[in-house]
């Protein structure tokens, strides 16, 4: 049988303002994973369009899609060309979960939520001959998963392509995230074995991992005994976690002494109002300069996540988020509009309240205004949004907040983190079209390197340290085997 597994490139990825190192960081995991449940003398074909032109005139007997909602309208007219050239297509993902309405008329099968137990029940019934027209995920499990079809995907087109996943969704609950939605009906945040996590970290080659879960140490004695294994393995990784979870017992500690290095991390917004909008209880009353410190002590580099437009919110919000991420010395920030992307309880609050502006799906992509807002225009929340992101990203910015470590050597992996990042597109862009981009591996690699003692500044140095800027109240998604969100969060 000859199987096509694509993921559309989402509708921002081809935008002016698409800046193509972001959208070659993490291969299709999920894709990869599902191609695992697929025969050996299967002819299986994966392609990501985000690094890679489609070719669409071939001629395969199974069609799956993975569908985000800024690919829907380009995935569901991939599906129709492949239907009218008979083959059988599949969709499935978050928001095929959310709007199977929506998604059904583009193919022969959907899928709703989770693929571990609906995908190997599809392909005995397909050979069967009597597939499903839905198939819906009530069994949640990892146990017993094969190993994702890695052989599937082209490395040299990625900078991370020694992404993994070792749980599905997250313990929490807000109310702008996909997660219930799409876990609706069984747990909602379940991880694999120690043994088997281990096993495919055995399997990737060289040193640098990133872990896509959506909360890596959301459960303390997974991630405990994760850890332990880690130990001595010579790795170095980069994952996302709560401040809860940083302040709690030494999870963090264990995760450092593993080879964490580079932490994704939830602060979201300054205010309780808007934290008790959002639901999101597990930052309320936390002290983020706390856990800001904790990290670096410990040498991890911080991504601070933030969201703006939540009804809090004024025009001085966006000067105030950058002037305390350079004050606290985040290395990156990535910033959010806020987004009720639908089948979340955010969603169907605005759709009652009429605030819900459109629904063209392309612009849900959290660089938009798609909502009636409310103390902000929606001028003001897009201008405010872009001059953030200049604003935090300026040399200035960036050498200031990479002044204020303690220690030469955390100075410069700021810096260089930070700036290369950001400042280097040309140079991306050369190293992206010559199809080498995981030669720059070993650079991560040296970047992310441990931070001792003994790089610590003498009492005596007048560097400065980092000083806190005031007193706090209060910190594209789960990925799935079906889904691979991955946060485009490095």
């Amino acid at each position: 049988m000859k199987v096509k597994l694509i993921l559309p490139a989402l509708a921002e990825a081809e935008s002016p303002f698409w800046r193509p190192i972001k959208y070659s960081l993490f291969p299709p995991l999920g894709l990869a994973t599902l191609a695992a449940y697929l025969s050996p003398d299967d002819e299986i074909d994966l392609q990501d369009q985000h690094v890679e032109e489609l070719y669409l005139y071939d001629t395969p007997d199974l069609v799956i899609i993975q569908v985000y909602i800024t690919n829907a309208y380009r995935a569901y007219k991939i599906a129709d060309h492949y239907r009218g050239r008979g083959a059988y297509v599949l969709l499935g993902g978050l928001h095929v979960t959310s709007l199977p309405e929506e998604a059904a008329p583009h193919a022969d099968t959907i899928f709703l939520g989770p693929g571990e137990d609906t995908f190997p029940q599809f392909l005995k019934d397909f050979k069967n001959k009597t597939p499903k027209k839905v198939y819906t995920s009530l069994t949640r499990t990892l146990e017993g998963i094969p190993p994702i079809r890695r052989d599937l995907i082209k490395r040299n087109r990625y900078l991370v392509p020694n992404s993994i996943v070792v749980t599905r969704g997250c313990p929490h609950h807000c109310d702008f995230c996909y997660k219930d939605a799409f876990f609706e009906g069984g747990k909602t945040f379940y991880t694999q074995a120690v043994d088997d996590a281990l096993a495919e970290i055995d399997r990737l080659p060289g040193k640098h991992l990133y872990f896509l879960d959506d909360h890596l140490l959301g459960n303390a004695k997974f991630a405990s005994g994760l850890f332990e294994g880690m130990k001595g393995i010579n790795r170095v990784f980069q994952g996302a976690a709560t401040i809860d979870s940083i302040l709690r017992g030494n999870l963090i500690e264990k995760a450092a002494e593993a080879g964490l290095r580079s932490l994704f991390v939830g602060f979201e917004t300054f205010s309780p109002a808007n934290l008790k909008q959002s639901n999101k209880k597990q930052n309320l009353q936390k002290d983020y300069i706390k856990a800001v410190n904790r990290l670096h002590d410990l040498g991890i580099m911080i991504n601070g996540s933030f969201v703006f437009g939540l009804d809090d919110d004024d025009r001085d919000v966006f000067k105030r988020t950058v002037d305390w991420g350079v004050n606290n010395r985040l290395t990156t920030s990535t910033y959010h509009i806020l987004t009720p992307y639908p089948g979340t309880k955010l969603y169907k609050d605005m759709e009652s309240q009429g605030r819900i502006l459109t629904q063209n799906w392309d612009l849900y992509d959290t660089r938009s205004v798609v909502y009636k807002t409310t103390r902000l225009t929606a001028d003001e929340l897009k201008e405010g949004y872009d001059w953030a992101y200049n604003e935090f990203y300026s040399w200035s910015n960036i050498f200031k907040a990479s002044l204020q470590h303690d220690s030469h050597k955390h100075k410069l992996k700021h810096l260089l983190y930070s700036g290369g990042w950001k400042k280097f597109e040309p140079l991306w862009n050369f190293i992206i079209k010559s199809k080498n981009l995981n030669e720059m591996l070993p650079l991560l690699e040296a970047i992310l390197s441990k931070v001792g003692s003994s790089d610590k500044l003498s009492p005596s140095s007048n560097v400065p340290i980092a000083t806190e800027a005031g007193e706090l109240s209060a910190s594209f998604t789960p990925l799935t085997i079906i889904n691979n969100s991955s946060q485009l969060r490095l």
